[in-house]
């Protein structure tokens, strides 16, 4: 078993570490974690000190780099194929990763006006533009479509914890801390992925870091 390294920033608002730690964590695959403090004059030079792209997460294998969160979990996913990182099913698993890489590379505006704060609680307000109410009716469409389709088997967007969850993980602890109004479905949702095992962790982390 190869010897990981997971280099993050903050906790409580580093969106992008919180993905693969998520993933990786909820998998049961090992490995250690590095922090960077990010917002600081030196964060910038702190993260090259591991990242060749001056950005986190990072992953650390036995020497090599890798330095993209989907890169990493997809990384992990082939590593380890037991762990189910990804549904089984062959059209499932396609539809996770094309919701999986809509996250990844979109959704700016919320984004933009949400910036995650998972222990934080702030009001929806003026700040919130008709962008990101776009970004927010998306979203939850996915989650409705993905939950009625392929969620039968358990309380997640594809039944079981997928990379998929790992990386709307930022967006539920954004609609918790945003207050954002849901229908049923999106709601439980919200409510498992909040409550699984290995974000609890993470927010746990969030409030040693902030003390």
């Amino acid at each position: 078993m190869p010897s990981l390294r997971l280099v993050i920033g903050n906790k409580n608002t580093s969106s992008w570490s919180l993905r693969p730690w998520l993933a990786l964590t909820a998998a049961g695959i090992p490995f250690t974690e590095e922090k960077v403090r990010l917002r600081q004059e030196d964060t910038k030079a702190q993260i090259l000190k591991h990242s060749p792209s001056g950005k986190v997460p990072l992953l650390k294998v036995e020497g090599e780099l890798i330095w993209d969160s989907l890169a990493i979990c997809e990384w992990a996913a082939e590593t380890w194929p037991k762990a189910g990182l990804w549904p089984a099913d062959t059209m499932a698993r396609a539809v996770a990763r094309s919701v999986t890489a809509e996250m990844h590379s979109g959704f700016l505006p919320m984004r933009r006006d949400m910036p995650m704060d998972i222990l934080g609680i702030h009001e929806p307000g003026p700040g919130v533009t008709e962008e990101a109410s776009a970004d927010i009716r998306r979203i939850t469409a996915i989650w409705t479509f993905c939950r009625e389709r392929f969620g039968q088997g358990g309380p997640f967007l594809f039944g079981a914890f997928s990379i998929a969850d790992a990386f709307f993980a930022p967006v539920v602890t954004r609609f918790t801390s945003y207050h954002v109004d849901l229908d049923p479905v999106c709601r439980a949702y919200v409510e498992a992925v909040w409550a699984h095992p290995a974000l609890q962790a993470w927010k746990r982390g969030a409030e040693v870091e902030e003390k």
